[in-house]
């Protein structure tokens, strides 16, 4: 926890003043119209710059031909069945990533859509592991201001007409319509899940006007954070001596991104609603055999506001068949002439079914009288309704929105009628999260906007959340009486090394059909597939990718550093990815797979080994999408396992789920003594990239992996104490005192602990082990003077010799000041590691150089002077800032930062007592250890000048 006279490091402050003026401001100051004073900000004018990506080096590039030749049949077989390999590197978007995201749409794992800061609406996902980058740009929000009896008349897209194919001369599409919007006077401010355009005189400078985006991620809220829907709250402020008649439009194409609106069997109906909520749904026919969509948008009329609706425009004359077909032209002049459309338009019934190759749109209008200087509020809403999830490899399920509106596509009005209905509530719980943080007055301004902006990924990670139902709780009872009664017997008769019940069926690699048998044989009885977590929660199971260029389901290496924003958020959603994985680890995939590193075939999931993944194209059934390495050979998947279980536990006090959970974590820890070839009690690497860093090679003991497998073994060792497991609390707290022995003596060399038997490098992460101890609430595994040391190393080293710590803390570097440019990983800015650094250094009270370190990463990817990586963080960059795998899930692990200045009540008022001190240790163990004979290592002379701390060497 840390201390109240903190953070005397540099001040970003973003004043909204510096972009909206004062008057403006205050004129906007009802009914939640103004920007908040905390939040990322960009005027609407503003450059969108392309991204640069990362490229290997001529040797790096060397060394992995072999691989990357692998990797390029792999992607090649995968594609002749139709799927998208999980890593594709060779397969580009013909779009360049720009510098343009914003706040994304909807709650969590019910799909989502992204929105740009100028407006538009791209980044699509609303099928499982599929992103459409590009825009649709015939979706946008407009207006039309009439004044003066007619006589003055304004209107404009509310978007700048700064892109590509836009203003073409004689076209009957979106380029007929009126872009009038420099964007010089708009400005976007983001503080997520909200967002607010301010538009300050433009396009009428009479009137000021703010768009207020509203998504239902409301914390501790498992039911209203699963809605896909927003809303968006126009609040108009006349400032002229004239009434205005002002109309807002919302159009939308038939479209879930792509070309998918060029398919055809498309149509919309208008509808009229409860509570004056109406407009226009827009049933979509998918390809490829994926479950149909329905969008919803509309409007909500009142006595001061008129909704009326065109359920169907096409974008060009040239699909225009009939004389009734209306085109954009046409819809636009319809509107600039009447400011609304016919009410008759209701009553039309359903379109026909589009054609193919022809994009069919729709449009709300919402009209209103504005007074001189008076107010006026009108709210849009927009829902789409995709209640089945269909994953490639065949199984299906329901989003869990489903389990309060049904399973029927048009579901989708009552989406948009229960959000237009409850957007002031949803404002009211998400202030009463955000408010206590962005008023804590010792926290950076920077600091405060990014933790919440950075929960983006929570919404466009891919994340999925299906239901669950009653055929799934049985199962799940059955299978807990099982877990609870049967494997511990069967272990003490037949031993842990002895064969499990699991997926016994092998099949021959290359054999693809069989396989495929295989996988539909066993999908009925695999109890990780069959799981359901309700453990007393009924929250469903939930999924979200490591990335969007790496589409693998909770990549648990780095869900590691993420899952702090589940835990602080969502913890019901926390715990069921934990059981999920604690079911995994008992079973046994034997289905062969090719390892592409080596060429090497082995089984696609070990049993007593945590997956790397749940899968990619039939998650929970086929684990393990990742073969790049055999990630049973890793050495951080089972650690990081058992500290997530102990931290999880720690922070929730749910006994239910360790119970649940501990023949695994017991399972996972004595899986890991094979890896301990001396018996030392320490684990060895086996050299080659055996971890997260999967192209960083490792031998022997190292810092990263040894310092995991010593806090897991005293966090196994306490959790088997507050379970009344008396001897396996004995027996890893005795590995544990022998295994930090080994580790101190092999690694310290007087002022960090070097990078592994064969490298002194300083390694950024190297004290992860020991982040996760601090942040469970148990004892720190090394003397707190070796601990700051490691960390003032890593800080005047890692973070302040990359360009004056304004990029983060690079992974690898030399005690010469020189990065480590052993492959491309030990040289790249990991985000979400630097994030987890600076929350271990809040942890130990080193507040100014946590902040520091956190702010490179805010500075290169957040702010003006950075790289544009605003709402697509990605994995990392290099220290010119190219970047690679953009929308990652690591970069989460800001939370871990509020975690350590704000722990959760459990542990903050646990009592203070060192569990390993109660556990007690037999005379016969205690002779055994004292005889255990451990040779100590001197430590080896590296003393650094420019290190404040003083080496004893």
């Amino acid at each position: 926890m840390v201390s109240g006279h903190m953070f005397l490091c540099r001040r970003n402050s973003w004043p909204a003043e510096e972009y909206v003026s004062r008057a403006t401001l205050q004129l906007l100051d009802f009914d939640g119209g103004a920007p908040p004073n905390q939040a990322w900000r960009r005027r609407l004018n503003s450059h969108a710059n392309k991204l640069k990506e990362f490229s290997v080096t001529f040797m790096e590039a060397m060394k992995m031909m072999t691989l990357g030749v692998r990797l390029w049949s792999y992607v090649r077989e995968e594609a002749s069945y139709g799927r998208k390999a999980p890593i594709d590197p060779f397969t580009r978007e013909n779009r360049k990533p720009c510098a343009s995201q914003g706040v994304p749409l909807g709650g969590m794992g019910s799909g989502s859509i992204s929105r740009g800061f100028r407006g538009e609406f791209k980044h699509w996902q609303i099928l499982p592991g599929s992103c459409e980058t590009s825009p649709v740009m015939a979706n946008q929000f407009s207006i039309f201001v009439s004044r003066d009896g007619g006589n003055k008349r304004y209107s404009s897209v509310l978007a700048p007409g700064c892109h590509d194919g836009l203003k073409r001369s004689g076209d009957e599409g979106i380029s007929s319509w009126d872009w009038n919007l420099s964007g010089q006077h708009s400005t976007y401010h983001a503080l997520f899940p909200r967002a607010w355009t301010v538009y300050d005189g433009e396009p009428d400078p009479d009137l000021k006007i703010s768009c207020r985006q509203i998504s239902p991620f409301i914390p501790h809220d498992y039911r209203d954070s699963s809605l896909p829907t927003s809303v968006f709250v126009y609040t108009l402020v006349n400032t002229g001596k004239d009434r205005a008649k002002v109309s807002l439009l919302m159009t939308w194409a038939n479209s879930i991104g792509g070309v998918s609106h060029h398919s055809g069997g498309h149509c919309n109906e208008p509808f009229i609603g409860d509570d004056g909520v109406s407009g226009v749904l827009l049933h979509h026919k998918t390809g490829k055999d994926n479950p149909p969509v329905t969008f919803a948008i509309a409007a909500c009329e009142t006595q001061n506001v008129s909704v009326t609706v065109l359920p169907a425009f096409n974008l060009s004359e040239e699909n225009c068949s009939s004389e009734k077909c209306t085109t954009a032209k046409d819809m636009w002049d319809k509107m600039a002439q009447d400011g609304q459309f016919d009410r008759e338009n209701f009553e039309m019934g359903s379109t026909e079914p589009s054609s193919s190759g022809n994009t069919v749109c729709a449009a709300v209008s919402a009209s209103t009288w504005v007074e001189p200087h008076g107010r006026c509020t009108v709210v849009f809403a927009l829902a789409w309704s995709s209640p089945k999830i269909k994953f490639q490899k065949g199984c299906c399920y329901h989003r869990r929105y489903t389990k309060f509106y049904g399973t029927s596509e048009r579901s989708a009005v009552n989406l948009v009628h229960d959000a237009l209905m409850k957007y002031k509530h949803w404002e009211e719980e998400i202030e009463k999260w955000q408010n206590p943080i962005l008023r804590d007055e010792r926290l950076p301004e920077w600091y405060k906007f990014t933790l919440f902006n950075e929960l983006y990924f929570l919404v466009a990670g891919g994340t999925l959340w299906i239901g669950a139902d009653l055929f799934l709780f049985i199962l799940y009872v059955l299978e807990s009486i099982i877990l609870l009664c049967y494997l511990p017997i069967y272990y003490y008769f037949c031993g842990a090394d002895s064969e499990a019940p699991g997926l016994e069926e092998n099949a021959r690699p290359g054999i693809k059909n069989e396989q495929e048998s295989i996988l539909s044989e066993n999908a009925s009885t695999n109890p990780v597939a069959n799981h359901s977590s309700f453990g007393g929660n009924d929250v469903g199971r939930f999924l979200y990718l490591e990335g969007i260029e790496y589409i693998m389901w909770c990549t648990y290496d780095v869900h590691f550093y993420a899952s702090f924003a589940l835990l602080n958020l969502f913890p019901k959603i926390e715990l069921s990815i934990q059981r999920d994985f604690a079911h995994a680890v008992l079973f046994e995939d034997k289905r062969k797979v090719k390892f592409l590193a080596d060429g090497t075939w082995g089984i696609r999931k070990v049993k007593g080994a945590v997956p790397h993944d749940l899968g990619t194209h039939d998650p929970w059934h086929e684990m393990n999408a990742y073969n790049i390495h055999d990630t049973s050979k890793w050495k951080d998947l089972n650690p990081k396992f058992v500290l997530q279980v102990y931290r999880d536990f720690a922070a929730t006090s749910d006994l239910a789920f360790a119970r649940d959970v501990w023949p695994s974590v017991c399972a996972a820890m004595d899986y890991m003594d094979q890896f301990d070839r001396d018996g030392d009690g320490l684990i060895e690497n086996d050299g080659f990239p055996d971890q997260t860093y999967d192209a960083w090679t490792v031998r022997g003991v190292s810092a990263y992996s040894g310092c995991l497998w010593l806090a897991a073994l005293q966090a196994a060792a306490t959790m088997a104490h507050h379970l009344g497991d008396r001897a396996v609390a004995e027996k890893y707290k005795v590995k544990f005192m022998k295994a930090k022995m080994v580790y101190e003596s092999k690694l310290w060399n007087g002022s960090y602990f070097n990078y592994d038997s064969s490298s002194q490098s300083i390694q950024a992460d190297q004290l992860a082990g020991q982040w996760y101890t601090a942040a469970a609430g148990l004892p720190p595994l090394f003397d707190e003077g070796r601990i700051r040391s490691v960390l003032q190393n890593v800080f005047e080293f890692n973070v302040m010799r990359v360009k004056g710590g304004r990029m983060g803390a690079v992974n690898g570097m030399y005690p010469n000041g020189k990065v480590d440019e052993t492959c491309m990983q030990s040289r790249e800015i990991w985000t979400g590691v630097t994030y987890g650094v600076a929350a271990m250094m809040l942890h130990h009270d080193m507040e100014y150089q946590g902040f520091t370190t956190a702010e490179g990463i805010f500075i290169a990817g957040w702010s003006d002077e950075g790289y544009g990586y605003w709402f697509q963080t990605p994995e990392g960059w290099t220290t010119d800032g190219h970047y690679r795998s953009l929308i990652y899930m690591r970069p989460l692990a800001i939370w871990a930062m509020q975690w350590a200045i704000t722990p959760p009540k459990a542990i903050l008022e646990a009592p203070k007592i060192n569990m390993m001190d109660r556990i007690h240790i037999s005379p016969l163990a205690l002779r055994a250890f004292s005889e255990s004979g451990v040779k100590k290592i001197a430590p080896k002379n590296s003393c650094f000048s420019s290190t404040v701390f003083h080496c004893d060497c």
